[in-house]
């Protein structure tokens, strides 16, 4: 009977595997189905999952459990992720730039509007700007990673804040009447709650002279699985701003949103950043 395709591991190792070569690919498409399973898998797993022969298992299985990437937890024998493992998934965490991996998706974004291009989080009371890229002008809004603004009055931080429980809102606002920048910020929790719910409903937020006088800003949302991880923004002269131009730069602002959301390595970065915040995990109006 022939074997179902795609069943086989080696269907899908690299085309640059040689004979020897072939045996590494083998032993790290283990790994990751141990990953994938985030438990233990019996000598049987493996063979089923993979299409290995069990003798080739038992040779693979032993060599990384020698060398303390597998652990035998039982005698059907079950394996589960070893030590090592934890070696690498933290120094590949904290070797990450998050500054650095978003950067060519913000450069992109910045280049086409020019107008600055933000990466931020939400953390408490404020949100921090993780990754910018300016464009190539004399005009332009600036600042640098690592700054923090205010979510109440910025961009970044009411998409931020729209994406959150309303119960989850509180926490995160100043007391009332939150402190008045210009003649259109938002200053109660009422009015700041209604803008809330419209930014939710149309999918991006505004910054209508709200932080400063003679800036607008318009951000959208970073999705992963249902959970906002980070919002990305353009700001700039309010002057460049009109209806059309904010329709353009919110087509290239959802683009690279759903860019960032598929890079693999800005998800990382912004997760491993997301456990050392104020805020915690990041939630969705689902979550509650």
């Amino acid at each position: 009977m022939e074997r179902a395709r795609g069943t086989n591991v080696d269907d899908r190792r690299p085309a640059a595997a040689n004979y020897h070569a072939n045996a590494l690919a083998r032993g790290l498409a283990l790994l990751e189905r141990l990953a994938a399973r985030g438990g233990t898998l019996t000598l049987n797993d493996f063979s089923t999952g993979t299409g290995l022969p069990k003798s080739t298992l038992v040779r693979l299985l032993a060599v990384l459990e020698e060398m303390g990437y597998v652990v035998r937890a039982d005698e059907r024998p079950a394996y589960r992720l070893g030590h090592k493992t934890l070696t690498l998934s933290t120094a590949y965490l904290t070797g990450l730039d998050l500054s650095q991996v978003a950067g060519a998706h913000l450069a992109k974004v910045a280049d086409a509007t020019g107008q600055t291009a933000n990466l931020g989080v939400l953390d408490g009371r404020e949100v921090l700007h993780v990754c910018v890229r300016e464009p190539d002008r004399p005009i332009r809004f600036h600042t640098t990673p690592g700054t923090r603004d205010a979510v109440y009055c910025t961009g970044l931080g009411k998409m931020l804040l729209a994406r959150l429980d309303p119960s989850d809102l509180v926490p995160h606002l100043p007391p009332e009447p939150f402190p008045a920048r210009t003649e259109h910020t938002l200053t109660t929790v009422g009015a700041l709650a209604d803008e809330l719910r419209a930014t939710a409903e149309r999918g991006h937020a505004l910054d209508d002279n709200e932080g400063s006088v003679g800036l607008r800003c318009v951000a959208a949302p970073v999705d992963v699985d249902g959970a906002c991880l980070a919002a990305v923004s353009v700001s700039g002269p309010s002057a460049e701003f009109d209806d059309e131009r904010r329709t353009r730069y919110l087509d290239l602002l959802q683009a690279a949103a759903a860019d960032l959301a598929a890079d693999a390595d800005v998800v990382a970065a912004l997760e491993y950043l997301h456990s050392s915040l104020r805020s915690g995990a990041p939630h969705t109006r689902e979550d509650a």
